[in-house]
């Protein structure tokens, strides 16, 4: 009989497919477990999968007495309590680097689209603007991409793959992190001094209580009236609230965003923005992808059962 793992978070079945092959899955459907499985279906489970993002409460673990395995789906693991993992001497797993490069793609994607205007250019089209000749702000020209300034938070494998698509643009790419690299970028010391060079600052870092809000006001502000932020890590990076006031008093050109402090991300005054570009958090939403952060998860939880240490631990 295969081991049962219990589901966590709420995933379309399609991405289980190929776990359940190998392992009796119990799916939650993203409720808390309690409220779906009896406490006697619960007690034996010692493996579950989760979103990174999201949260764990104790109580949850209070409700899986047996548990010795949380395996992340993807990069992240921010949703995770280590306090209360190494209380309880819970491993905890998560795919690394699994969807690094389509992560960047889209880094690179609403960049592009936010600078040239994508979105505007498309609607002037349909609308029947450009066929009738018809004078649009939207459609005044702006600068292109060779010789901007391109600022990287965040040195990761994200963002180092962020910065090798920025410089084939012939962008100068620099960066900031907790730590220096071995990469042929410049180093600020500070957030604070790359945003007062960048034009535009591609947010690739991991979140947690020492990135929280990191991109503030005051950041924002450094960027400039003509800068331009992308972000595709976590939205607690961005205070939602600095953006949205800096967005429209034009404190800065423009926004690409694929993540939000609250997903999914309802409409509200971000979303009725002219100068932002929008996607419900698909960065690592690709084949490739899927299939890479499934066999991260498959290599965790049979290395696992087998008593072994995980194959791709956090930390």
């Amino acid at each position: 009989m295969s081991h049962q793992v219990l589901i966590y978070s709420r995933f379309p079945k399609a991405q289980m497919l190929r776990i359940g092959e190998r392992y009796d899955l119990l799916d939650g459907k993203g409720k808390p477990p309690i409220e779906t499985f009896s406490a006697e279906q619960l007690k034996p489970i010692r493996a579950m999968i989760t979103a990174g993002g999201q949260a764990i409460p104790p109580a949850v673990l209070d409700s899986l007495p047996s548990l010795g395995a949380i395996i992340c789906y993807g990069t992240g693991y921010d949703g995770v309590d280590f306090a209360e993992t190494k209380k309880r001497n819970i491993a905890v797993g998560h795919s690394p680097a699994a969807n690094a490069a389509s992560v960047a793609d889209l880094a690179v994607t609403l960049m592009l689209a936010t600078t040239r205007r994508l979105l505007p250019a498309d609607d002037y089209v349909r609308s029947g603007g450009w066929s009738g000749a018809q004078p649009s702000p939207s459609m005044r020209p702006g600068p292109g991409m060779t010789g901007r300034k391109v600022g990287v938070y965040g040195m990761g494998e994200i963002g180092r793959k962020i910065a090798a698509r920025c410089a084939a643009f012939e962008t100068d790419v620099a960066y900031y992190s907790r730590s220096r690299h071995d990469v042929p970028y410049a180093y600020y010391p500070s957030l604070e001094a790359l945003a007062e060079w960048a034009d535009i600052l591609m947010v690739a870092v991991r979140a947690g209580a020492d990135t929280q809000h990191a991109v503030n006001a005051d950041i924002l502000k450094k960027l400039g009236p003509h800068g331009t932020v992308v972000n595709i890590s976590r939205g607690s990076v961005i205070d939602q609230n600095a953006l949205v006031a800096a967005l429209k008093s034009n404190a800065i050109a423009g926004a690409g965003l694929d993540v939000y402090e609250k997903e999914p991300h309802a409409p509200d005054a971000l979303t009725k923005l002219p100068n932002v570009v929008l996607t419900p958090h698909i960065g690592g939403h690709t084949i490739e992808s899927h299939i890479a952060m499934q066999d991260c998860v498959m290599a965790n939880l049979d290395a696992f059962f087998a008593g072994k240490p995980l194959r791709y631990p956090v930390g």
